[in-house]
């Protein structure tokens, strides 16, 4: 369990939240540092600068006599332990300062003084005081003809502001860290809520039984991307309900649709084995086996070419074809059972409409929706094929029936394998016809529509592409 933690998306959430916090308060540390030490020593050369131009004011108007007395009296005023100035010749001798015993082993730089002269200007330098845990800041420059003036201030002030901040860092950066740890693991952990109710569910769902799947996801209305994968969670288990619920009406279906003929089967053998004593009534009850099984092998057959159409895997033969002709040689032979049944069959089709497709599926296709329609069309009334090309080069079948119409319940689930509606269960049928015309003519690119009102007949419409001629 400890191991798996770490594994937790929450506590990695944590950890990159957690760190990227710290690493942006360190950069902000180190920038912070940096600027203000900047600023800091900008805002020195500044103040070292107007005492260059205060000192050069003072001699031009006192002398430098006026500029001894005031080196004195300003450093006096400022305190003596704060700043110091000297007055150099530029061979660094020093003919005037202020009390220098506190910064009496502050020396002038001849490096810097000889610069001074060559370049003429300021320099400024850092003078680090380890014994005092203090720096300085010294400039020269010229303040009038042969004079230098060397000011340093002490940066104690700056320095311990500076240095109450680092020390203060380690106790801020573990506030820091365990706040945005604390923080990082709240947000995460609301964050992912989402994902635990889907976990809750999923783990609910797969130890169940098929009767505990209505289980759902509760949606909290966000729209975020977790409310989106719960909704299609759900979505996906509404699916899957769907599914084993049709798998386990199939099953039911094959169940009731395989025992009939098998209990014919054995009755007629147990009957024959009974009471039959001649060779006549054994061939007869062989027949009758025979028949029975090439139903049984036919209905097995069916399921197994639905099964390969659905998945894309059926052989089909496309070829050109002309369908009007095909249609029309169907219409022909279903013309005898019309007037069998006293049923006005009429049909109006399109000469020469050529597609790409498999002759035998598609003719198997037609007669299963043509031969539904006489099943369920009593005697006296009529029976329409059309058969038309569009403007779009879609062919368009329509098989219309004045006979028993579909009961809007049954609509949408007429095309399942093995369903049979209550009106067709006293017809003889497995349920496989619709199902298997749809296969077919899917696996063609078109589509099957159904229209029907229950006591006044349906209309089947058949679309087929011919864009590929």
């Amino acid at each position: 369990m400890r191991f798996r933690f770490f594994k937790t998306i929450a506590f990695r959430l944590t950890a990159w939240y957690a760190g990227i916090f710290i690493v942006s308060s360190l950069i902000m540390f180190l920038m912070f540092s940096f600027f203000f030490t900047k600023t800091m020593l900008h805002k020195i050369d500044l103040d070292l600068e107007e005492n260059l131009k205060v000192f050069s004011g003072v001699i031009s108007r006192e002398g430098m006599g006026g500029a001894k007395r005031f080196a004195i009296t300003k450093a006096r005023s400022a305190g003596e332990k704060i700043v110091f100035y000297r007055l150099l010749y530029p061979t660094g001798e020093v003919f005037a300062s202020s009390r220098m015993l506190y910064w009496n082993d502050i020396k002038a730089d001849k490096n810097i003084l000889n610069r001074v002269i060559l370049e003429k200007r300021n320099f400024f330098q850092t003078i680090e005081q380890g014994s005092r845990d203090e720096d300085i800041r010294v400039i020269y420059g010229f303040i009038a003809q042969g004079v230098i003036l060397q000011s340093g201030i002490s940066m104690g002030t700056y320095s311990k502001f500076l240095n109450i901040f680092i020390m203060a860092f380690p106790a801020s950066m573990g506030f820091i860290i365990l706040f945005s740890a604390v923080t990082g693991w709240f947000l995460a952990k609301k964050a992912l809520s989402g994902v635990g109710q889907i976990i809750k569910i999923a783990k609910k769902v797969s130890h169940t039984e098929q009767d505990l799947l209505d289980s759902r996801v509760p949606l909290t209305g966000t729209g975020d991307e977790l409310d989106l994968l719960a909704q299609t969670f759900n979505q996906m288990l509404d699916r899957i309900e769907k599914l084993i619920t049709g798998i386990k009406e199939m099953g039911d279906n094959i169940a009731h649709d395989l025992k009939s003929p098998v209990a014919r089967i054995r009755g007629l053998a147990e009957i024959t084995m009974l009471e039959s004593d001649t060779i006549d009534e054994y061939k007869k009850m062989a027949s009758s086996t025979i028949e029975e099984s090439d139903r049984l092998i036919d209905m097995i057959n069916t399921m197994l070419l639905i099964s390969k159409a659905r998945s894309g895997n059926a052989r089909f033969k496309f070829e050109k074809l002309d369908i009007s002709e095909m249609i029309n040689s169907a219409c022909e032979l279903f013309g005898a059972l019309a007037e069998e049944n006293n049923i006005t069959f009429k049909y109006q089709i399109e000469d020469s409409i050529i597609i790409k497709g498999d002759k035998k599926m598609l003719q198997r296709a037609f007669s299963n929706i043509l031969d539904n329609a006489f099943k369920y069309t009593p005697g006296g009334k009529s029976i329409d094929v059309l058969v038309e090309q569009s403007h779009s080069k879609i062919v368009v079948i329509k098989v219309t029936d004045t006979g028993r119409g579909i009961d809007a319940f049954d609509l949408d689930k007429i095309f399942k394998r093995f369903y049979r509606a209550d009106t067709a269960r006293s017809e003889q049928g497995s349920g496989l016809g619709l199902a298997l015309a749809l296969a077919i003519v899917k696996e063609h690119g078109g589509n099957i529509d159904v229209a029907s009102e229950k006591g006044s007949g349906s209309r089947f419409t058949i679309t087929l592409p011919n864009g590929n001629l």
